[in-house]
């Protein structure tokens, strides 16, 4: 019965798919797999043949070989390897080779003999390089073929390289990059322009002969490709779906790259469900949108028609459903973010008491404070809260070389008006304009540099604060150590981020925290600056009362919006509000026209700011309610 439950609710994906919690433990179980395999070819005195795959993905699962090996005493001399790729043209020792990859997160550290070592060559003539696809071909086959491959897979659908238009009988050869697989790398290499058009890649054709193929995808970011992979249609425009034509493959995935299959994401299709409000809420939403009807005008043969018969059955009548449902979503809408003073609260999203709040808003960088909550903290500060602004990071990465030389101009300009001695900042100048001319894709600015990006942003977000209404006094500039590192690949957090966030909180004692769960961002700065926020809290929970009535807030809107059916709390903003946001934004003049991360959002920062605030207001107005020029939204976080 068990096997057959599972089926049933599995109907819709086309190859063996495992979920995990979280990467870590999908890592580990990978891991053993591989270690099992080494083991076994080890017994049977033979060699092991593996498909190794780059990127963040395997990241886990070579750090675990490395353990089992120094802890263990898992030996690797038995084992050969073949990489999927290199980029091309590419020199081995470059940051950014697979080599170096390669080098840094597995074979420095175990006993391989480098010999047996295979990755493509970035370094040859076009002219060699078809000679050396067909040479890595013989090699794998001389071996008798990959024992397990190992995959990761691109928002394009592409495994290995292969992108979009890729054979399923494809070798290994010499391909085109896809723009938006450019796109993603682009962090690596300093900027899209620096990533090389072309790449080596092992072809779907080689990919199919190994005896086990294991694809890997963690985190929400992959999940859109995941369901497309797994439930769609096999088509040459998502290479990945031709795994479903193998019989030795898997999927390995944590619960977010998961999230939208439809065993997870609507759950009612394939099995029954345990209605609880929550689900509830997610599901009539989702009948509504689907069926393109207000919430109120869902019927009985609607919810019969689309796999919630079991809901209606339990809750119903539907129309009842439909009211709770309806005043729920009514509920979450306020033009009080900072709560209503003297009114009852019992249907707000906020409190009313005490009617003055004292909140702070945590902005990862310096203008997601404005992008993502503008017309919030706008409002805030109109209705008289207690409003500060923490900016956790200096945000000096995402400034342009140019502005900063074009600043320090400024500055030698000034000083002569001024009749100030500018030979210091002269000789200052061309230092930097000097480091500038040589400078290398993704190579560190120097102090000097990172100090004058640093303080570009800082007169920005001073700039933009105040045209919300703050005074210089409620404005602050975190610098958290993690971020300081000068290259786009952030250091480890340590307790110095945690305290300096402990000091703040405790200095403010806020009721309202608001804190970007955005975790879309390219760098993965939200994320951790939503946990060392995180963590302070739960510390200071521990020896202050005032964390007891203080309250998490999470906004969105620099790369993702909430979904409608998670939204607790929605801000609506007036036509003159939504002009006010933007030309907060504007203050920040150095991520306008052309931002140096701008992720694959080809639009300006205000314009998804504006269009994603619409998106949210229009969504609330199809569903029945009230027809607003704009909102932004609000989650609520319990630590």
């Amino acid at each position: 019965m068990a096997r057959l439950n599972l089926l049933e609710e599995t109907r819709f994906e086309k190859l063996p798919v495992s979920v995990f919690e979280n990467p870590k433990e999908a890592s580990l179980s990978v891991a053993q797999r591989i270690g099992n395999l080494i083991k076994e070819k080890q017994k049977n005195n033979a060699q092991a043949v593996l498909g190794l795959a780059t990127g963040a993905t395997p990241i886990a699962v070579y750090a675990e070989l490395v353990r089992m090996h120094k802890e263990e005493g898992l030996s690797f001399k038995n084992v050969v390897t073949f990489n999927l790729d290199e980029y091309y043209p590419m020199q081995p020792n470059a940051a950014q080779s697979y080599v170096t990859f390669m080098n840094e997160n597995l074979f420095d550290h175990i006993d391989i003999d480098k010999n047996n070592v295979n990755i493509p060559d970035g370094t040859l003539s076009l002219e060699e390089i078809p000679a050396f696809c067909l040479d890595y071909e013989k090699k794998i086959g001389d071996l008798g073929g990959l024992d397990i491959q190992i995959l990761g897979i691109g928002r394009t659908g592409h495994i290995g390289f292969n992108e979009p238009g890729s054979a399923p009988n494809s070798g290994t050869r010499l391909v085109t990059l896809d723009d938006l697989t450019r796109r993603d790398a682009a962090r690596d290499f300093g900027g899209k322009s620096f990533v090389p058009t072309k790449a080596i890649t092992m072809g779907v054709g080689t990919i199919f002969k190994a005896r086990e193929i294991i694809l890997m995808a963690w985190n929400k970011k992959k999940a859109p490709i995941i369901k497309k992979t797994v439930e769609g249609e096999i088509s040459s425009e998502v290479p990945a779906t031709y795994l479903q034509l193998s019989d030795h493959v898997e999927f390995i995935l944590d619960r977010d790259a998961a999230s939208l299959l439809t065993r997870f994401n609507t759950p009612w299709l394939v099995k029954d469900c345990v209605w609880d409000e929550k689900l509830t809420r997610k599901a009539v939403i989702w009948l509504a949108n689907t069926l393109k009807k207000p919430v109120l005008k869902l019927t009985e043969d609607d919810y019969n028609n689309n796999g919630m018969a079991q809901l209606a059955v339990e809750q119903g009548p539907v129309y009842n459903i439909n009211i709770h449902i309806f005043n729920k979503l009514q509920h979450t809408i306020t033009g009080w973010p900072g709560g209503k003073p003297n009114a009852d609260d019992s249907q707000r999203p906020e409190r009313a008491e005490p009617a003055k709040k004292r909140a702070i808003i945590f902005s990862p960088h310096p203008d997601d404070d404005v992008i993502s909550m503008g017309g919030t903290f706008i409002r805030l500060v109109d209705q008289q809260q207690d409003v500060h602004v923490a900016y956790q990071t200096s945000g000096n990465t995402a400034v342009w070389d140019d502005d900063a030389l074009r600043f320090v101009e400024f500055n030698i300009d000034f000083s002569e008006k001024m009749g100030l001695e500018t030979q210091e900042l002269k000789t200052l100048y061309q230092n930097m304009r000097s480091f500038i001319e040589q400078k290398k894709p993704n190579q560190i600015d120097t102090p000097e540099i990172q100090t004058v990006k640093g303080l570009i942003r800082k007169g920005e977000a001073i700039a933009g604060a105040r045209y919300c209404g703050l005074a210089d006094d409620h404005i602050h500039f975190m610098a958290l150590p993690f971020y300081e590192s000068g290259k786009s690949q952030k250091n480890p957090v340590t307790d110095a981020d945690v305290v300096l966030t402990m000091e703040l909180l405790q200095k403010v004692k806020p009721q309202q925290v608001f804190a970007a769960g955005d975790f879309e961002d390219p760098h993965g700065t939200h994320i951790v600056c939503f946990n060392i926020i995180l963590e302070a809290l739960k510390r200071l929970a521990k020896t202050e009362d005032w964390v007891k009535d203080c309250w998490l807030w999470m906004y969105r809107g620099a790369w993702q919006e909430f979904e409608t059916h998670e939204i607790e709390m929605a801000v609506p903003l007036s036509p003159q509000e939504v002009e006010r946001k933007k030309f907060a934004i504007f203050k920040h003049q150095s991520q306008k026209d052309r931002a140096v991360f701008p992720g694959d959002d080809a639009r300006e920062f205000w314009q998804r700011a504006e269009d994603r605030n619409r998106e949210t207001a229009q969504a609330y107005d199809s569903l029945g309610l009230a027809e607003y020029e704009a909102m932004e939204a609000f989650v609520r976080y319990k630590f």
